[in-house]
């Protein structure tokens, strides 16, 4: 049999003589509208976010199908790919930030991202104009004159042309030799500017730091895309990875307007569907081709990953009582424990006798037999880290 949910089809295992390509209990009410539960939304987010069933293997692959990984905490970032690749090493993410095939920027928020070499450009042309003015608020909000800003950044440009790749301690030493001293605050803000003029992004690691390099050559722009274009390409890959998703979130993942972001999903509209929740209205992608979960879903997820951040709304992730033990009113994200894309617990990295080892702690009593679900992700976490 055959369910028609406005241009989405579910196929059942009797249709293909064998396994199920869709395993989503849809309940259909009488007045025909589909509606999902939680535990639809959810398993539909993991399948779309790479945390279930997922068979890219490159970390470029992940990040563009992604569209944006938020990277604050670099070290840690890492394992939100690797949790999507379920069998690489962290030497892997090191090799594609060291030959340019993800970058690390501000891009979309006032935020660190890895982005794809291939989406950097019409990506940062779309986000830049909102960010601009972001960044010019912090300059002034430390009292950092512009003008001093806009006459240093020509000086970071020279001394990084020919390919160079150096740590801000190595071009704070190169301004010093230069008799250009700068505390870091300073510092900082001239960086930033840079890269929202599209001249800096990172570059190649040296050792655990991340070094800055010029845009244009460590990742030549090869055509350039309009932004009507960008829009609808922006919406695809928000609602190819992000799915089931409101517009609120699509508006505070992009950091676009309401009313760009209104026009993006306009452009792919014929792509969606609509489904109803708590009275809310979440948008996804028309030809989604699920197949089972089996069992439960345990997770480790880095702290800032997209499944938790991506989204304005997290009522369906974590209970009220719980939100403040991973999330912070100023913005900060703990590593969390998911059970069936749901935050049940955190954890931690520390080492024991110089091995690093993971520690979970759990927000409520958990049966041991659900403990021990997380025993397979923790030795794939620490052997990520350790290859």
């Amino acid at each position: 049999m055959h369910k028609n949910i406005g241009n989405l089809t579910l196929k059942r295992a009797q249709d293909s003589g064998g396994k199920p390509e869709k395993v989503l209990n849809w309940h259909l009410h009488s007045n025909e509208k589909e509606i999902m539960n939680k535990s639809e939304l959810l398993q539909i987010r993991l399948y779309n976010q790479l945390l279930a069933g997922c068979s890219l293997k490159e970390p470029q692959q992940i990040v563009s199908w992604m569209g944006a990984i938020q990277s604050q905490s670099l070290d840690l970032a890492k394992w939100a790919i690797g949790v999507r690749m379920g069998s690489k090493a962290v030497s892997d993410v090191d090799e594609a930030l060291n030959t340019g095939k993800i970058i690390r920027t501000h891009i979309l928020r006032p935020t660190w991202h890895f982005v794809s070499a291939e989406d950097i450009h019409w990506m940062f042309d779309l986000s830049n104009p909102r960010l601009k003015p972001i960044y010019r608020s912090y300059a002034r909000m430390r009292q950092v004159d512009e003008d001093l800003i806009y006459r240093t950044i020509p000086l970071l440009e020279k001394m990084l042309q020919g390919g160079k790749h150096l740590t801000k301690s190595e071009i704070n030493d190169e301004l010093l030799s230069q008799d250009k001293v700068f505390d870091i605050n300073v510092l900082n803000q001239i960086i930033h500017y840079a890269e929202m003029e599209g001249i800096l992004v990172n570059g190649q690691l040296k050792k655990k730091d991340q070094t800055f390099t010029l845009l244009e050559e460590w990742v030549p722009r090869k055509q350039t895309v309009h932004k009507e274009e960008a829009l609808g390409l922006l919406a695809r890959k928000f609602f190819t990875s992000h799915a089931p998703a409101t517009l609120g979130d699509f508006v505070w993942w992009s950091g676009l307007t309401i009313t760009e972001c209104k026009q993006a999903i306009g452009m792919i509209k014929s792509e969606l569907i609509c489904e109803t929740m708590n009275g809310r209205d979440f948008w996804l992608k028309s030809d989604l081709n699920i197949p089972p979960i089996n069992g439960c879903s345990a997770l480790l997820l880095p702290p800032f990953d997209e499944f938790v951040v991506s989204y304005k709304d997290r009522s369906e992730l974590i209970k009220k009582t719980h939100y403040g033990k991973v999330m912070t009113s100023n913005g900060l994200f703990s590593p969390t424990v998911m059970l069936d894309g749901e935050i049940v617990g955190s954890w931690k990295r520390k080492a024991v006798k110089g091995v690093p080892r993971v520690e979970l702690s759990f927000f409520e009593k958990i049966p041991k037999r659900i403990q021990q679900l997380y025993e397979p992700q923790i030795k794939l976490l620490e052997a990520f880290y350790s290859k």
